[in-house]
């Protein structure tokens, strides 16, 4: 049975469990913050993610992400970073008095920091709004009901001259496949707000603590299935 984490008992909750990484990592430089938004979508809690615009530079255009983006230096700490890039990208304003907390960091392959905040935004229709053309294609949002179902979970096998190396996880069967980064944040966030209820598809051979900050090794083939 999916939680109510939308609850007050279940915003204390998340809250109290971020309390430590927020007050310890909060204020450390970071090269880029990401927004996970907690929403309400016809009275059922769901994650909203965007589709980054075909028309941006770089590998990651046309990917799925949370919306969020590089430090400005006129961000406070990474929180502001998260709120900011949210309000550009999306015209959606987020009061820092809704952010549950800071998660722990992850790094992508060119070493960049990238700090999740997990915030709760309320009631929300995607469609209504009014996201950057020059940022983002595309705003969806995706239930945690259907998250959680199994059949909706995929992963991926890495591998490294031929072996086995490690596991990520992938969202299938919504608008866009959310795999990467994106993918392995919503994971630490379904642990996060419905604990119990997923079954963690990440692997990394070595580690006893599955729990980020960890970067993913360049240069590797992989299979999915």
């Amino acid at each position: 049975m999916l939680p109510n984490c939308l609850s007050a008992e279940g915003e204390r909750r998340c809250r109290r469990l971020l309390a430590e990484a927020t007050a310890r990592l909060r204020a450390l430089p970071a090269a880029a913050a990401v927004l996970v938004p907690l929403c309400s979508v016809r009275g059922a809690p769901a994650l909203l993610y965007t589709l980054r615009s075909s028309r941006l530079a770089g590998r990651h255009k046309g990917d799925v992400s949370f919306p969020g983006g590089k430090y400005d230096p006129t961000d406070k700490d990474v929180v502001h970073t998260a709120l900011r890039e949210t309000r550009e990208e999306l015209g959606l304003v987020v009061p820092e008095d809704h952010v549950w907390g800071v998660m722990q960091p992850l790094f992508d392959q060119r070493r960049v920091t990238v700090v999740p905040v997990l915030a709760g935004v309320g009631p929300l229709d995607p469609q209504s709004l009014k996201p950057n053309p020059e940022e983002v294609d595309e705003v969806f949002a995706l239930p945690l009901a259907h998250l959680l179902q199994a059949q909706n979970q995929g992963y991926t096998h890495f591998c490294q001259r031929g072996r086995f190396h490690y596991t990520l996880p992938v969202f299938l069967h919504g608008p866009h496949r959310v795999w990467g980064l994106t993918a392995i944040i919503t994971e630490f966030a379904l642990q996060l707000l419905a604990p119990g209820a997923y079954q963690p598809r990440l692997f990394l051979p070595g580690l006893k603590n599955l729990a980020p900050p960890f970067s993913l090794p360049d240069q590797l083939r992989s299979t999915t299935e």
